[in-house]
Formats: C-alpha cells, sequence, structure tokens
C-alpha cells in the first residue's frame, strides 16, 4: 500500500479528534450498555502506530490513521477490546486508501481500551505507564512506534510515545 508523505499538522489531529467523537457517539447510541459504561470515563485520544512515528518524523508515511480511545476502566466490564471502526478521514489531503475505494482519502481506524486503575488527571503518565508496563498485546504493539495526544485538547499534539 503507497504510504503518503504528507505533513501531519495539528488542524489534521483536530480532524480526527472530531472523527472519533463522532464515532463514539455512533457507539454508544447504538450500543446503550457500553454507552452507560463508557460515556462518562474517556481520558484521552491518540494518534498512534506508524502515522503517529510520521508525526514525528516526517519520514515513516502514513498508510493509515490509527486513533485510540482510553477509558478508565469501569468496575462492570472492560470496554469491548475487539472494538474497530473503519472511517473516511473524508478529503485527499493524504490520498487515499487503495483497498477501501469507498472512501473518498485515507482509512481511520478507530480502536478502544480502558485501563484498569488509569489516572485520569494526568493522561500522559497513564498512558506512559500502560506501554511500559506492556501487560496486555496491544501495550506491546502500541509502544513499538508512537502515540501522540489529541485529547484532552489542553495537550493536543503532545508526544506520550515514545518519551523524549
Amino acid at each position: 500500500m503507497t504510504r503518503s508523505l504528507v505533513t501531519l499538522r495539528t488542524v489534521d489531529l483536530i480532524r480526527l479528534g472530531e472523527l472519533a467523537a463522532q464515532d463514539r457517539l455512533d457507539l454508544f447510541t447504538r450500543k446503550p450498555q457500553t454507552g452507560r459504561l463508557y460515556a462518562k470515563r474517556l481520558f484521552a485520544v491518540a494518534l498512534c502506530q506508524g502515522a503517529a512515528l510520521h508525526y514525528l518524523d516526517g519520514k515513516n508515511g502514513v498508510k493509515d490513521l490509527d486513533v485510540w480511545n482510553f477509558f478508565t476502566e469501569s468496575p462492570e466490564r472492560p470496554f469491548p477490546y475487539r472494538r474497530l471502526a473503519n472511517i473516511d478521514f473524508g478529503n485527499l489531503r493524504f490520498g487515499v486508501t487503495p483497498d477501501a475505494p469507498h472512501f473518498i482519502g485515507r482509512r481511520v481506524d478507530i480502536i478502544g481500551r480502558s485501563i484498569p486503575g488509569a489516572d485520569p488527571s494526568d493522561p500522559v503518565e497513564t498512558l506512559r505507564r500502560y506501554l511500559h508496563a506492556g501487560k496486555t498485546r496491544s501495550a506491546r504493539l502500541l509502544a513499538l512506534k508512537a502515540m501522540i495526544l489529541i485529547e484532552p485538547t489542553r495537550l493536543l499534539g503532545t508526544v506520550v510515545w515514545p518519551i523524549q
């Protein structure tokens, strides 16, 4: 798959945050039980993996855009870890996704995880601990590349990983 070498900008992170928010609203409307448990537990949204690495180095390229929603874990049950939404970035800024001809632009994969014992007051440190501990396959895979915060908005563009 061809990678886009177009620079990721702050405005692109904002767009990804809007897409993630729309997707959460849709999810919580379709799955009211998940909404009841997680609508008020979001503590961070981040651009992750290859696109996040491209945000940092400008060399990796963008194949797709992986956006992760992180929640404090509900005592009732974890966030559905298999939940994945594939949505359209909505413009040609990063080119098209060859395996998704129905999309106008690049594919955005939106994923969610709940983290037991997460401290929502310090999302950067919470996510760094999660990645460093590597207790889950997701944490180990995410730690291989990069993570850039989208939300909370006061931390937009903050590099969570790698630690610099």
